[in-house]
């Protein structure tokens, strides 16, 4: 489809304009393909699924992820499936985000440069085998099928530094349309948070969750 690969190439260089060292960098087109940084390095998710990381390893990892948003939010780009899986930590301890705004890309939608008017992210939105987003960590407006704009990137944040602390689910079901309804409907358990931790990370990640 020309007019949906001219789309693809559009955001693709949006992307790549994206400089930051918390942001695997994205190199150019080959074809149809995105070539991007490799970052040598676990995922986010393998690391907690190893257990609750310590407060002080967890702060400086989750400062780098949100120096790397707000960069892009700067731009107007929003990544819209932030989640651990998409977060790699390099063994110097260096932050890289990778698929920064991918889903957008992949979707075929038009760029518009508002990311107040970006394209709904659903799990039945499935253009070339890709699933744009992830129940879990979906903010509870695209859990309703609306818009994602660069507050459902925070909302994503809160969920994966809830998730670094304490190394459980946020927002879990045995089935996708139960983990949406617990996104819809539920609040996190704010008791399964470490006793030592300080107030001012207590109100922030309350505030990244408030539906």
């Amino acid at each position: 489809d020309e007019e949906r690969m001219a789309r693809f190439e559009r955001e693709a260089q949006v992307l790549a304009s994206l400089n930051h060292p918390n942001i695997a960098a994205i190199y150019g087109l080959e074809g149809s393909a995105i070539v991007m940084e490799l970052v040598e390095g676990p995922t986010l998710a393998e690391r907690i699924s190893a257990g609750a990381i310590p407060l002080e390893e967890a702060l400086p990892v989750a400062r780098q992820i949100a120096e790397a948003l707000e960069a892009a939010h700067e731009k107007a780009i929003v990544h819209r499936d932030l989640k651990p899986a998409n977060i790699k930590v390099t063994p110097q301890g260096m932050v890289k985000v990778l698929d920064f705004g991918l889903a957008k890309a992949l979707s075929g939608d038009p760029a518009t440069g508002d990311p107040a008017q970006s394209p709904t992210l659903s799990l039945a939105a499935t253009r070339a085998g890709v699933i744009l987003g992830t129940a879990g960590y979906m903010s509870p407006e695209q859990a309703r099928g609306g818009a994602a704009d660069r507050r459902a990137d925070v909302w994503a944040f809160g969920v994966v530094l809830y998730e670094m602390l304490t190394g459980r689910q946020t927002f879990g079901g045995p089935t996708v349309s139960d983990t949406l309804a617990a996104v819809l409907k539920t609040e996190p358990d704010w008791s399964a948070l470490p006793a030592e931790t300080p107030p001012a990370l207590r109100r922030l990640l309350r505030r990244c969750l408030e539906k």
